[in-house]
């Protein structure tokens, strides 16, 4: 064990390394290497910071610190005017080389300063997300201030990055896991990789499966579910034939509604429930209707249940779009007045732990007859999906129109002895809805608006992701108006969701964190020299805005390069 004496200076070399390369291969070798050592300072917390966190993943705490408040701590640490900070971020834009150049500065003339430990940085870091209520700002300067003041250029650089939510280094989860197999694993990486995924999406934390792993293959078979703690899910693949579902789920499969809801993990310990997103949110305050349906409903002592929420009309008895329950998920006041506005119904899929037993080993067909046993049907309040199994495609097919003439999105087709896999899984579920060109995209810069619209964020620069790097793929500024006359988002909700993530601005343009998820529909995508990706989505169109949704689950450039594929072969297949 170590004497947690390691130097921040050493975590620097690895960020310069990763940052140089865009190869995930070399990547994962230079961070293999770097774990090796850090698996013998006794403190796995310290790997959450290769990817610019204190915390794990399942904390949805961030350190979120504007561009602004990072220019004030510079300022301060280096006694430099306001607005000769603002003229050369002008001019470098980029916060970390603000930074990096006045402490490079300053380390010329102070050549006995205290190196900078590992420890040090950690610390003050989750001090400053803490921090909270009067007198933040000046605490969070001051802590941040402490670190710069100790700190050589490039480590400047790396601590405001990480500050700002902006490392660029490009490290996935995918490259973390692959990593710790190859630093740890070497001669069963492959095989081992595949068991740390396992073990990830159980803990929802590096820092617990880097320890077991750190430890041999049995402490980390050990990892399981945590009661109360949000979870990865098992997440389905799209098909757009029934004949493709069968092929990958296989015949007979189960075929169950796909409600136009949202995915909520249910935990329920005696009277303690917790509700979480598939982004890992806790959305417990805001659904007290779901709660006491559960605590009413629900008999199992200890029991977690995959579910989707759905709204419907209390005067109606008709199903409501996403669209308008979602604000259910945004709303932190006026819960009881929106309970009796957009009251919601659980409809349970699944079931993944009950009474002291993971259920996830066991096979699909055995874990729904646990799940019909435990849940009533109390039609407008709970029940389970609506489900048939079939190897017939004339049955499936009867079955995805009915869903679909009763407001459904569509159908999902599912493995019978399947076990609960986490993650995108070929061959457990898929879903099939109506064939439209629709993207998961994350917003990650905006422009202002003018006239009627003046001081609202209406223009969105929309991204998808690659190996922990988001790629622009378009601006959408159409969508948002439709969405209203639903009862949905507004351009003034949506620049309140974004204002507080404004990272920098220039002129009307901002550029702000990668958090607002949305569901983006297109024409068609073609190659662009615009957009870092590549490429860029024709007559883009938000259709929702996804708060239940996380940052994983947006597409990659992968999916991009898919779709453009598929495209390219239909146009050749008329010609």
């Amino acid at each position: 064990m170590g004497k947690n004496v390691m130097q921040y200076s050493d975590f620097v070399e690895v960020y310069e390394g990763l940052f140089a390369t865009t190869k995930r291969l070399e990547k994962e070798t230079i961070l293999a290497e770097f774990l090796k050592k850090l698996a013998k300072e006794g403190e796995p917390e310290w790997i959450y910071l290769l990817r610019g966190k204190v915390t794990p993943d399942y904390d949805d705490r961030i350190l979120g610190l504007s561009d602004k408040l990072a220019m004030k701590a510079i300022g301060k640490t280096f006694g430099i005017k306001d607005e000769e900070i603002a003229k050369r971020y002008r001019k470098i834009g980029d916060i970390g080389e603000l930074a990096e150049e006045f402490a490079g500065k300053k380390k010329q003339t102070s050549l006995f300063a205290k190196k900078l430990t590992v420890e040090k940085v950690f610390s003050n870091l989750r001090k400053v997300m803490g921090i909270e209520g009067k007198g933040a700002v000046s605490g969070k300067i001051a802590l941040i201030s402490e670190l710069l003041g100790q700190a050589e250029g490039k480590e400047a650089k790396y601590i405001v990055r990480t500050l700002v939510g902006q490392l660029r280094v490009g490290v996935a989860d995918a490259t973390v896991r692959d990593a710790i197999s190859e630093a740890l694993f070497p001669d069963e990486k492959q095989e081992m990789s595949k068991k740390l995924e396992i073990a990830y999406d159980m803990a929802n934390d590096f820092a617990v499966v880097f320890e077991a792993a750190s430890k041999g293959k049995g402490a980390l078979g050990k990892i399981d579910i945590v009661l109360g703690r949000p979870m990865n899910i098992m997440l389905p693949v799209k098909v757009t034939e029934i004949g493709e579902a069968f092929r990958i789920c296989g015949k007979p499969a189960a075929i169950e509604h796909k409600y136009d809801g949202f995915r909520v993990v249910i935990n329920k310990v005696g009277n303690d429930i917790k509700l979480f997103t598939r982004r890992l949110e806790n959305v417990t305050n805001q659904f007290p209707d779901v709660v006491q349906t559960i605590k009413k409903y629900v008999k199992a002592h200890e029991v977690i249940l995959d579910s989707e929420v759905v709204g419907y009309d209390p005067k109606t008895k008709k199903q409501r779009p996403f669209e308008a329950i979602s604000q259910r998920i945004k709303r932190k006041y006026d819960i009881e007045k929106l309970e009796k506005e957009l009251p919601v119904e659980e409809n349970v899929f699944d079931v993944i732990y009950y009474d002291g037993k993971s259920l996830m080993q066991e096979p699909f067909v055995k874990r729904r007859k646990v799940l019909e046993k435990l849940i009533p049907h109390e039609k407008w309040k709970i029940r389970p999906s609506m489900q048939i199994v079939t190897d017939s495609e004339e049955v499936a097919m009867k079955f995805y129109h009915e869903a679909l003439k009763s407001g459904e999105e569509g159908i999902m087709i599912k493995t019978l002895d399947a076990p609960y896999q986490q993650g995108r899984r070929v061959g457990y579920i898929v879903k099939m809805k109506p064939a439209a060109n629709d993207l998961d995209l994350v917003i990650t810069g905006a422009e202002y608006g003018s006239g009627k619209r003046g001081g609202m964020l209406t223009s969105y620069i929309v991204a998808c992701q690659q190996n922990g790097e988001y790629l622009d793929v378009g601006k959408v500024s159409s969508g948002l108006k439709e969405l209203e006359q639903e009862e949905g988002t507004t351009y003034d909700e949506m620049t309140k969701l974004l204002k507080p993530l404004i990272v920098s601005e220039k002129g009307k343009a901002v550029k702000v964190k990668p958090k607002i998820v949305v569901s983006v529909t297109y024409q068609n995508i073609q190659g662009s020299p615009s957009y870092d990706s590549g490429f860029a989505m024709r007559f883009p169109r938000i259709t929702q805005y996804r708060p239940d949704y996380h940052l994983k689950d947006i597409a990659t450039l992968d999916d991009i390069k898919t779709e453009v594929e598929k495209a390219r072969r239909g146009m050749s297949h008329l010609g």
